[in-house]
């Protein structure tokens, strides 16, 4: 069935187990640890990694849910596809609008990301435009095939994994200890801290929404799913740590390149631009795969003509969904010329806990959960609904009328369409 559902697609499975895990190690982490580091430093103060482990938590009550449904019916699209069989078409197309949402503003928050690293190391360049640039390159990237994105995608993940090693390596033997004084892990800052966070973990199920493009689906993209959250989790305590250690939650919060800021206190310019270079590397590797998801997420919907059906038209020589690719590609390029990256990172994860919520309320409409009690999905509902309480009033404005347009669609849809 697997293999049937791939011809009628047209997409072909070429990526192995360690591909699938490379991209959504690639989503996961990247501006989260670079640059939202220092944002939920700002909240969380000395106990920002008890904030990174509350994130992993809700993240991973969440992430069993995909596994379950993944083993289930590896599809193209993900909990769109889920919510639309297992709740209704409405849940779906509201879950699919929000992913594309949530998707869209997350790729606007990267490559800003990307330039602040940037500008760490050549202040002349205005961030913004670098930004818009390199969502230009990497829509081209994505267009001209997923072997190609996979392909790049490996190698920085690769390299910013090894950079944060360097930093673990070389950063603990400079810690000062009164940097964690005073430790408050019960402080509720430390709850506004992991909603932060979680937009960084949330690129855990990025590998679900191209799982018609993974080898042996049912198999490799739960396990990508699973491994690629509990490798970031121990990269992103260990980086936390080490980074307050060394300077301190304020000095990170007043950072836009926090981790630059953590190792000068090394004395070590090696080592600074190769952090500077990691931030760059981390955040382009995340724009990589949100260009990606939002593409396959809205060939998806096109296919179901949720959306138009130009968005699912996939190219003769490429076998990718340009028209998706383009018009979500341009569309950051352009967000980015104005954005905040606090304001994108808040209303990117309001839509972000929209979904899953509804991902994990699929998984509770399973017949049979094989690989975790039904309670862990709706320990993950609730987690995620607790979560939104610390969402930024701005942020819950935009987001919900976010939410708003994509009703009034789906009604025009459904009432001038037919």
């Amino acid at each position: 069935m697997s293999e049937e559902r791939n011809q009628q697609s047209g997409f072909k499975p070429s990526l192995s187990l360690f591909d699938a895990i490379a991209v959504s190690v690639g989503a996961i982490i990247g501006a989260g640890i670079f640059i939202v580091t220092g944002i939920a430093a700002g909240l969380a103060g000395s106990a920002l990694f008890i904030s990174m482990l509350i994130a992993a938590a809700i993240a991973l009550f969440t992430a069993l849910s995909f596994a379950e449904l993944t083993a289930w019916q590896p599809k193209e699209g993900s909990i769109y596809e889920y919510t639309y069989l297992l709740i209704s078409p409405f849940a779906g197309f509201l879950t699919g609008w929000m992913w594309i949402l949530s998707n869209t503003f997350a790729g606007a928050a990267v490559s800003l990301g990307f330039a602040y690293y940037l500008t760490a190391i050549s202040p002349t360049l205005p961030p913004n435009l670098v930004a818009a640039l390199l969502c230009t390159a990497f829509t081209m990237l994505n267009f001209l095939g997923i072997r190609q994105s996979a392909l790049i995608n490996n190698i920085l993940v690769a390299a910013k994994l090894l950079i944060l090693a360097f930093f673990v390596i070389l950063g603990v033997r400079y810690i000062n200890t009164t940097n964690f004084v005073p430790f408050t892990p019960f402080n509720v800052g430390v709850l506004y801290g992991a909603f932060y966070i979680f937009f960084a973990y949330g690129g855990f199920a990025r590998v679900a929404v191209i799982a018609e493009e993974v080898k042996d689906a049912k198999r490799n993209v739960p396990k990508a799913i699973l491994l690629s959250l509990g490798v970031s989790t121990l990269v992103y305590v260990l980086v936390g740590i080490v980074a307050v250690g060394l300077v301190g939650a304020s000095n990170l919060f007043a950072s836009q390149s926090p981790l630059t800021e953590a190792i000068k206190i090394t004395g070590d310019l090696a080592m600074i631009y190769a952090v500077s270079a990691g931030g760059l590397v981390a955040t382009a590797s995340v724009l990589l795969t949100s260009i990606l998801g939002v593409s396959r997420m809205a060939y998806a919907m096109g296919r179901r003509k949720d959306l138009p059906q130009a968005l699912s038209r996939l190219h003769s020589k490429f076998n990718t969904p340009y028209y998706s690719i383009w018009i979500f590609g341009i569309t950051m390029a352009l967000l980015v010329l104005f954005a905040d990256i606090s304001k994108v990172v808040a209303i990117s994860t309001f839509a972000l806990l929209f979904y899953y919520t509804l991902a994990n309320i699929s998984a509770l409409r399973l017949k049979v959960q094989k690989l975790c009690p039904k309670f862990v999905s709706v320990l993950g509902a609730l987690t995620c609904i607790v979560l939104m309480l610390f969402i930024p009033l701005e942020a819950w404005i935009i987001g919900t009328v976010g939410l708003a347009v994509g009703v009034i669609v789906y009604w025009a849809k459904n009432n001038f369409t037919k």
